[in-house]
């Protein structure tokens, strides 16, 4: 055992931080043992609890992955071993798999817990069987290590409920006798988008948290950036792999301007934007670039490459607009969608006035009464009106994007939005 953390207190933020990064990666390795998801989840749970209580007074083993799954599988197999009611179960398990191989190794035996299968762990919670909303939960819960709480938050529903809703998936996965293993390729295409479309969403909770005090969740942020490159490295021809990678990264390389020290948010045309992540920029507008000129062209792509132009830019007044306004034409014919719309209603105002933004936002409007009830849409309007000098209705459509907002620090940029144009 190491003692890298002498007189930490149970709870020590270093080490609940550890624990959470490593917590998917304990999961995926005794889902990829066992087989049985909800009780590798109880294990792991326990096992993790165990670090909390003994890693600050003990120090933090040289192998703390290897220490929790030890933990874990001791924990397993005892529940294997003791519950009458999975007898059955265990026998069919101990008749399959050699003796050897259910012991849990001792440490520095065996599996060393070096093996990270987080992102088979992935492609099992993005199981075609499950709903979107599903996949999501299932994914934040298993991978990103959100507790059920912090999910319902996130969904706007009841803990309860959530957990009624991750229990279902698991049992559905399990119904399905889905395998531990990274998908048949005849299967990939379609598993693969599902990935994609989980890991974009769990990148966007981050970057912009949904709802609650704090405008970024970097934990989440971060194993978005870590998984999808996981994934580059067992798809690294996918256009689409590269591009979704390349728009986090672009987006990433702005995080640390979007708030100022107090906390508040930042509009992108006031960021700082020497203080803006140069690394991370040639990196996302190197990958976009090869995915743009060598594979067939998709929306992140398009995504990245709007992402590309932004940071490309000296300036918010040298920004070029008339190719971000190509580019969501393009994403539009690729992906419609009522937030790309509103999106391109940015560009167009840039490019043609405001006038022609807001003639677009009041057509979208008609055709997608949904989108009224998003914050955006009516955060765009009050922009664009101010623009135009009607600050009476801009101020009432910044005030109500405010109400319409779950997010704390949007809220008090809106509402500062509003009070500036009365005074």
């Amino acid at each position: 055992m190491s003692t890298e953390q002498p007189g930490a207190q149970p709870g020590d933020r270093r080490v609940e931080d550890l624990l959470q990064r490593l917590a998917p990666r304990v999961l995926g390795a005794l889902v990829r043992r066992y087989g049985q998801f909800d009780a590798c989840e109880d294990a792991v749970a326990e096992a993790l609890l165990a670090g909390v209580l003994r890693w600050p007074e003990e120090g933090v083993p040289d192998n703390p992955q290897g220490w929790l799954l030890t933990v874990a599988s001791r924990r397993l197999i005892d529940q294997f071993r003791s519950e009458s009611a999975r007898r059955e179960r265990e026998q069919r398990l101990f008749a399959a798999t050699p003796a050897a191989e259910m012991l849990a190794p001792a440490p520095g035996e065996g599996d060393d817990g070096d093996t990270d299968d987080t992102l088979a762990l992935l492609f099992l919670c993005c199981h075609p069987v499950l709903t979107a909303p599903s996949q999501i939960a299932l994914t934040l819960r298993a991978v990103g290590g959100l507790t059920t709480a912090e999910i319902a938050r996130a969904f706007l529903v009841p803990e309860a409920t959530m957990a009624q809703r991750i229990s279902r998936a698991k049992q559905r996965i399990r119904d399905a006798g889905a395998t531990f293993a990274m998908p048949l390729p005849e299967d990939r295409p379609e598993r693969l988008k599902a990935v994609l479309h989980v890991l974009y969403l769990v990148f966007n909770e981050g970057y912009g948290t949904s709802s609650g005090s704090s405008l970024q969740r970097l934990d989440l942020t971060a194993e978005a950036i870590r998984l999808t490159r996981q994934l580059r490295s067992v798809a690294p021809q996918d256009g689409e792999v590269q591009g979704l990678l390349a728009l986090m990264l672009l987006t990433d390389a702005r995080r640390s301007t979007r708030t100022d020290d107090q906390g508040n948010l930042v509009s992108l045309a006031e960021q700082d934007r020497s203080r803006w992540d140069t690394e991370l920029i040639a990196e996302g507008v190197e990958l976009v670039t090869w995915a743009l000129t060598t594979t067939r062209l998709g929306p992140y792509q398009v995504q990245a490459a709007i992402a590309a132009v932004h940071d490309e830019a000296p300036s918010a007044e040298a920004t070029d607009w008339p190719q971000i306004l190509a580019l969501y034409e393009t994403l539009e014919r690729l992906a419609p969608n009522p937030v790309v719309t509103l999106n391109r209603a940015v560009a167009l105002a840039e490019v043609q006035g405001p006038r022609a933004g807001l003639e677009l936002l009041a057509q979208l409007e008609k055709e997608s009464g949904a989108l009224s009830e998003n914050h955006m849409l009516h955060a765009v309007r009050g922009h664009l009106l101010e623009a135009v000098d009607e600050p009476q209705a801009a101020e009432a459509a910044y005030r109500t994007a405010a109400r319409r907002t779950r997010s704390l620090p949007e809220r008090r940029y809106l509402e500062s939005r509003a009070r500036r144009l009365r005074s």
